[in-house]
């Protein structure tokens, strides 16, 4: 059969693609979406992890989490205990009635006993108010210090960390994974435990009321044996999948979302659906694999039980009908009563089980990102330094991001206090590996890196950048007000200081005029405000956070050439008396640079003032005749 052939509107004949074509790449892009780095790193862990069944010693971690709240989870297994045991107790009261008050005719102490009845169970139901309650609070406060925990490591992980993982990798583990646990907590462990233990009474008063019989539905358990033992892999297997299935379409959905306007500039909607539904597809099917399992494990389990009764109907009827055996007919409904409370449990402890596959398979992943330490972490004995004078130098310094493939080879340089630096050169020469380790957020490969002549591994991270003001290219704006924003560059600083701030760059005029001031809402990533007014808040920020050492990275490449003139000015305001680093493909902004260095396939080529590169007639010059002709 020819392969059917789809015509793209306005395409002419040239918009004629064969469908296999466009399949083969929807699955290219599918491979592609489903190298998570991170799942690839974990690869084998992973395939252990769906090969076996429930792990215990998961469970166990899971449930340590409890220990801050012993006291309400101690009163919660008591309560667990009690309840357990009266679900039964309501069932053998019956049976004392009606082998009592009603089999001797007695009107009062059929009175007596129904109030006792109710009296037990208006004490069994505020028991249940009470387990159920402090369950749910119990699984709040384990979920709520597990997101804390989440989040605080995810904050101290490097930038090498997101790097190579999926943001929605990232956004289930600390939704989808973290409310698993929270089934897990609240439900699976203290329901079960009312389960078992009301089969365990049942079970107990079955055997005192006859024995015998009781030993009949004994020897018929070992099939709920097999039955659990055959589904236990199948569901946690298929739990497993499912979780790390939501995950990829979780980190697919942020990802486009993120990059809408790529996606609609390069007309690239139909691809981007096409991979989103293959991947609800795979999602689809790891759901409906799971809802198999379940649909064939809950029933059976149902079935064995009505078998199980079926049985107490036959062997239990000719007992209190045969003379010989002479069970009394109050006997033999007590008994029917225990068993329905016997095998009610069963599907029950079902569902309990897939519910703690869900648990599980979330709790490893929880636990393998809190297990995953950072790619590197302060000293132990790192220093909180004093203020810097700003003096810079790289010496011999080599850097790969990947191991060996090198990115910076031998970098030397020193830059004064009060210098600024000039970083020049084509896309990919190293430039912002530099801006990155001098933020520390690498450490270099070999050789060293010294601020103040300390090696920065000696300092630590978080008073070195305190001390640090960046400006990029794409500054990132929280939602919030401008005035918010601006005051993230000193946490504290007043509204006049604020306003001061931006004063000094001489853009006041400028946020004044935006919709509502400094009080203009600012929403996701800075939506709302121009390309400029977010530059000209960032420049605000690191002005007030008055840094004695300044990155600019394209800090003026988003502006418009007024408002370039402007900060232009500001710049040297900004710049003056602190140790500055400018990465600028706009050579006007590196002019008055104390030093310039050109980068190119991670090396410095040239090195020199602006005046002096020009003289060489090089890499600089010819970059800057390329700019004067542009």
């Amino acid at each position: 059969m020819p392969a059917k052939k789809y015509k793209l509107s306005n395409s002419g004949p040239e918009g004629v693609v064969e469908e296999k074509q466009l399949n083969d790449e929807v699955r290219h892009d599918l491979s592609l979406a489903r190298r998570d780095k991170e799942v690839e790193e974990d690869r084998k862990e992973e395939e252990k992890l769906e090969t076996r069944g429930f792990d215990l010693k998961v469970f166990i971690r899971l449930f340590a989490w409890t220990r801050p709240y012993r006291v309400k989870r101690n009163l919660l297994f008591v309560l667990v205990c009690l309840r357990s045991l009266q679900i039964p107790a309501l069932a053998w009261a019956i049976g004392m009635v009606i082998n009592g008050p009603i089999a001797d005719r007695n009107l009062t102490g059929i009175y007596w006993g129904a109030a006792g009845f109710g009296l037990l169970s208006l004490f069994t139901h505020i028991t249940l108010h009470f387990r159920q309650r402090y369950a749910l609070e119990l699984g709040e406060s384990v979920v709520f210090d597990m997101r804390n925990a989440v989040f605080e490591h995810l904050m101290r992980m490097p930038l090498s960390y997101y790097h190579r993982t999926k943001l929605g990798s990232i956004l289930s583990r600390i939704t989808s994974d973290i409310e698993a646990l929270r089934v897990g907590v609240q439900n699976v462990l203290f329901v079960s435990m009312v389960q078992t233990g009301q089969m365990l009474g049942a079970g107990t008063l079955m055997a005192y009321y006859n024995w015998k019989l009781f030993l009949v539905i004994v020897a018929m358990t070992p099939a709920l044996f097999f039955i659990n033992r055959y589904f236990s892999k199948r569901i946690s297997q298929a739990s497993r999948m499912l979780q790390e299935s939501f995950a990829r379409v979780t980190a697919t959905v942020a990802e486009s979302v993120k990059g809408i306007q790529v996606t609609q500039g390069f007309a690239r909607e139909e691809r981007n659906s096409s991979l989103f539904r293959e991947l609800i597809r795979d999602h689809s099917g790891y759901n409906m694999g799971l809802a198999r399992n379940i649909a064939v494990y809950l029933p059976l389990l149902e079935l064995n039980s009505q078998m199980f009764i079926a049985a107490i109907v036959v062997i239990g009827g000719y007992g209190a009908l045969s003379p010989a055996v002479g069970m009394p007919v109050g006997d033999l409904v007590t008994f029917f009563f225990l068993a329905n409370l016997f095998f009610s449990p069963i599907p029950s402890l079902g569902r309990m089980f897939t519910s703690a596959m869900s648990a599980i398979a979330g709790a490893e992943r929880i636990f393998r990102l809190l297990d995953t330490p950072p790619d590197w972490s302060d000293d132990p004995d790192a220093e909180a330094i004093g203020p810097l004078a700003g003096k810079v130098e790289f010496r011999n310094l080599h850097f790969s991001y990947v191991p060996g493939t090198p990115v910076l080879k031998g970098i030397t340089f020193t830059a004064a206090p009060g210098q600024t630096v000039a970083l020049v050169g084509h896309t990919g020469s190293g430039k912002s590996t530099i801006i990155n380790l001098l933020c520390k957020f690498y450490l270099p490969t070999d050789g060293e890196l010294l601020m103040d002549d300390r090696d920065v591994r000696g300092i630590r991270t978080d008073a070195l950048r305190s001390q640090i003001g960046i400006v990029l290219q794409k500054n990132f704006l929280f939602s919030g007000t401008v005035r918010e924003n601006i005051r993230l560059g000193k946490t504290g600083a007043s509204d006049a200081e604020v306003e001061e701030a931006v004063r000094r760059i001489d853009c006041l005029d400028l946020v004044e005029a935006m919709l509502d001031g400094f009080d203009t809402v600012v929403t996701e990533e800075g939506a709302g405000l121009s390309l400029g007014q977010r530059q000209v808040v960032c420049f605000a920020r690191a002005m007030l956070a008055d840094p004695r050492i300044l990155i600019l990275d394209e800090a003026t490449a988003s502006v418009d050439t007024v408002t370039e003139a402007r900060l232009q000015k500001a710049l040297e305001t900004l710049m003056r008396g602190r140790t500055s680093f400018v990465v600028a493909h706009r050579l006007s902004t590196i002019r008055r640079a104390d030093l310039v260095l050109v980068m190119d396939q991670g090396e410095i080529a040239e090195r020199g003032s602006h005046l002096e590169l020009l003289e060489q007639g090089g890499i600089y010059a010819s970059l800057y005749r390329q700019f004067a002709e542009v």
